[in-house]
């Protein structure tokens, strides 16, 4: 049958009995019967998390809208593939349960910001954003980079003692 364990069911879904050891004599529920536990994710209270999809976003829809059709597979690409690596490592680092496999993937998430940053300023000088919409999306970028530094400052205050 399957076992149940402290947070809840392990095993067949429908399955109610103890809070520990095993099941035997448990009663059978049809799973429409249970109602779902809808918890909410950890990195969706996070503002570095939400501004860096918010970055994402608007830089997926510029680099498809304002990059010439040749640019759209290769700087595009790129811009598109660091913006969403930003915000996909935060929530891989919050994911995590050892403070260092979090400060990890946070600090992937910070170097994939300064390669947004990068990519932003060569489609400036290709010509392909002007400086008002480039000096807009470094804003931006700032404003992902001052929480995502705050979490990494608080997640390695945390993961390693100070000397």
């Amino acid at each position: 049958m399957g076992r149940v364990g402290r947070v809840g069911l392990v095993g067949r879904v429908g399955l109610v009995g103890r809070v520990s050891g095993r099941v035997s004599g448990a009663e059978w529920h049809p799973p429409w019967l249970i109602k779902e536990v809808n918890v909410p994710l950890n990195h969706h209270s996070l503002i570095a998390w939400q501004r860096a999809d918010d970055l994402f976003i608007k830089l997926h829809q510029l680099s498809l809208k304002a990059f010439p059709a040749h640019e759209q597979f290769e700087l595009g690409t790129q811009l598109r593939r660091s913006a969403y690596s930003v915000a996909a490592n935060i929530v891989e680092g919050f994911a995590r349960r050892h403070g260092r496999d979090r400060l990890h993937f946070l600090n992937i998430a910070e170097s994939s910001l300064a390669e947004v940053g990068y990519c932003i300023h060569v489609a400036l000088r290709l010509g392909y954003i002007t400086d008002v919409v480039a000096k807009d999306l470094e804003r931006e970028v700032r404003t992902v980079g001052g929480p995502l530094v705050g979490l990494i400052r608080s997640t390695r205050a945390a993961v390693v003692p100070p000397t």
